[in-house]
């Protein structure tokens, strides 16, 4: 149809009361006063934090048990995590105990608010105690053998996404983890989040270097590694270290030659002495060429450490895990008790979480139309038992 001709005489476009923030007397309309962001999201201060649930100003009595309880299954630890496995489950054997592994509804449940971008399993037999970092920083903790509400607890102790998460292997009573700007032990015994390592670089990942885990690689989103001992006073790192990346994702420690770690980067794999770690100028003892997209992980393999598994947005094993922007990047880890089995999420439907040979062939799938109708980016398996933890994008954990 012809548009009809505007006006000559219009010379002021109408807008409505709403638009112009008026009552239809015209009357204004008083605006509110911003709330601070503070408010719904306070800043973690720097320094130890006390060990209370976010929801919590002071200790109840439901938190001390739950404290407690931390408190005793660290104190007895299975032989098998105190020393490597060095026996490899025959396949036969190790299909039969991923077959028997089920989700069932009292194993699922919300944990923490946001993205679930890290996780780690405490390596106790007599409890199932699970670790999840989300998006926001927060850290929650669930004792899966409790089926009421009172076994998930939150806490607070970063204001960033806390990317990478551990168990001290010399101390189950700590819990390390780690945001952009903070590097954290939360040490149940005296219910405190001390800080390690403070720094204006952003951190990615870390892992321990030793045992008696006294120190530890961490490396930073710009690139950079660095060393830090935790038993020296002060926040600051020992060395760091420019190894040649533009981005560094994930640092992993050799299970048995100590002094060697592999770094991913945006399209790096490398393997790198410690013992020979300066300030500029490091060259890799070995480079694991091929990849030709980003990678988001590099893991050695648990018992010997003569492989390697990676995740590359190339979509290698010919597995999809382009995950796009609203879901944690996959990252492959390797089962603990198996030396050629690595467990990777999926975006293949039924939503499911796969594991795989190091020959690249599909041994299991773990899912549940009824109980799992999510992407689990980041999973954990128990070091000793036959449990398998998923995490996804709302915060919400699956065990199998």
């Amino acid at each position: 149809r012809p548009k009809p001709k505007k006006a000559e005489d219009e010379t002021v476009r109408r807008r409505s009361m709403r638009l112009q923030r008026a009552e239809p007397s015209g009357v204004p309309v008083p605006q509110m006063p911003a709330q601070p962001e503070a408010e719904e999201y306070p800043r973690v201060p720097p320094g130890p934090l006390s060990m209370l649930p976010e929801d919590q100003k002071e200790n109840s009595k439901v938190t001390e048990e739950f404290l407690t309880m931390w408190t005793r299954i660290s104190e007895v630890l299975p032989s098998a995590f105190l020393s490597r496995i060095t026996g490899i489950l025959m396949t036969r054997r190790y299909l039969a105990s991923l077959n028997s592994m089920t989700l069932s509804a009292d194993h699922v449940t919300k944990v923490v608010k946001a993205r679930v971008c890290s996780m780690a399993i405490h390596p106790a037999e007599s409890a199932v105690l699970v670790a999840a970092g989300d998006k926001l920083g927060q850290i929650g903790l669930w004792n899966v053998d409790c089926k009421t509400e009172e076994g998930t607890h939150v806490f607070i102790p970063h204001n960033y996404p806390v990317s990478c998460m551990h168990f001290s292997p010399a101390n189950p009573a700590h819990l390390l983890s780690l945001s952009y700007d903070s590097l954290r032990c939360g040490d149940v015994t005296r219910a405190v989040f001390d800080e390690i390592c403070r720094s204006e670089e952003s951190f990615s990942s870390f892992d321990f270097l030793e045992e008696n885990a006294s120190t530890v690689i961490v490396g930073h989103w710009d690139g950079d590694v660095a060393l830090v001992d935790v038993r020296t006073p002060g926040t600051a790192a020992e060395l760091s270290a420019n190894i040649g990346f533009k981005r560094t994702r994930t640092v992993h420690v050799h299970p048995v030659n100590k002094q060697y770690f592999v770094a991913a980067g945006s399209l790096d794999v490398c393997i790198y002495d410690v013992r020979y770690l300066k300030s500029k100028g490091n060259k890799p003892v070995s480079s694991l060429e091929g990849h030709t997209k980003s990678v988001a992980s590099a893991y050695f393999s648990p018992v010997t450490g003569s492989r390697v598994v990676t995740v590359c947005a190339d979509d290698k094993l010919r597995h999809n895990n382009n995950t796009g922007r609203w879901l944690t990047r996959f990252r492959a880890i390797w089962d603990p008790k198996q030396e050629d089995c690595f467990v990777v999420g999926s975006m293949a439907r039924p939503r499911q979480i796969e594991i795989f040979r190091d020959t690249g062939k599909l041994l299991h799938s773990f899912y549940n139309v009824d109980y799992l109708g999510s992407v689990c980016s980041i999973n954990v398996v128990h070091p000793t038992k036959n449990i398998l933890v998923g995490g996804n994008s709302s915060g919400r954990l699956h065990v199998f």
